[in-house]
Parts: structure tokens; sequence; C-alpha cells
């Protein structure tokens, strides 16, 4: 088995019976969705692999540790770089998120965006069928959202010769956040 089957694989059995938001879509299916980003945008396989595995730390009781046991120092480096402090407000966590995105190096920026570009899909869809409602699945409501997702874009702004879904990314939030 190679390192994305075994990412996808135990990304599945730790995300287990967990949902999306304002979903019953099986959680693991978001991981699956920013690794095969990763994958179309030519990354490697410790980043695709990093994309299956981005939430387990956050949302399991995997840890860090866990990570680079089974797979490896360099996805545990780049899953670690993803994951959010829970103990911090949502405000600090987010704003430590845009921090990475404007200085870490161009793989760590991809799992992001692969990340926040999936999660805004499934939003702007969620959006077209329950309307306002949305947005009381979420800590923060749509402006605190639009914020989050600006303040990425423009963080990613700057970058040239970046994988087409940065810009893919950057127009969704235009035109979602309008």
């Amino acid at each position: 088995m190679n390192i994305i089957e075994a990412a996808q694989d135990f990304a599945t059995l730790k995300h287990g019976a967990q949902t999306r938001k304002n979903s019953k879509e099986p959680y693991v299916e978001h991981p699956k969705r920013v690794a095969q980003t990763l994958k179309e945008a030519g990354f490697r396989d410790e980043v695709i692999a990093a994309g299956l595995l981005h939430d387990v730390v956050e949302d399991t009781p995997v840890t860090i540790e866990d990570i680079k046991e089974k797979f490896g120092e360099d996805v545990a480096e780049i899953v670690a770089s993803h994951t959010e402090d829970k103990s911090l407000s949502w405000e600090e966590r987010k704003k430590h998120t845009i921090s990475v995105v404007k200085t870490a190096p161009l793989e760590v920026k991809a799992l992001i965006v692969a990340d926040k570009l999936d999660n805004l899909q499934s939003l702007k869809q969620q959006y077209e069928e329950m309307g306002e409602e949305v947005w009381k699945a979420f800590k923060r409501g749509k402006e605190q959202q639009a914020w989050y997702n600006r303040s990425v874009a423009e963080a990613i702004h700057d970058e040239s010769d970046v994988p087409a879904f940065f810009h893919q990314y950057e127009q969704l939030v235009a035109d979602f956040f309008k």
C-alpha cells in the first residue's frame, strides 16, 4: 500500500461517522477532495497524503506524533502547519492561518488553499439550498467568514507561478462574498 492509500484508509477510519456541517455527507469526503485537488495540481505524494490527513489532528484523538510515526516527519510537518490550536479563540486561529499562508512554503500554502477552496465550494452549494440559514452552523457568521476568506485570498494574491486552483479560490471568494 502506498502512502496515499494508507493516508486515505487512516483518515476514513479516524473520521468514522463524522459528517460535514449542514450535511449528511461523510466528513472524509472533504479531505479526499482536498487531496484530489493537490494531486491534479501535481504535488508530490507526501503533500497529497497531508491533504487526506489535514483534519484528523483537529477533529479526532490523533496527534501530530501519531502522524509522524505512521507517515513520516515530512507529512507530519505539513499537517502540523495547517492544524489549528483549538485552545485559541476563533479569531486568533484564523489570524494564525492567514499568517501561515503569507509566509509558508508553497506546499503548505497549497494544502491550506485546497482546503479553503473545498470548504467554500461546499458552503456555496449549501447556501444555494438553505439561504441565510447556512450561517447558523458556524461559530462566526457571514461577515466573519467573508473577512477570513478574503484575507486568505489576499495573502495568496501576490504569489506568482501558483496552481490554477489558487486563482479558482480567489474568484470564488470574490463571487460568493460580493
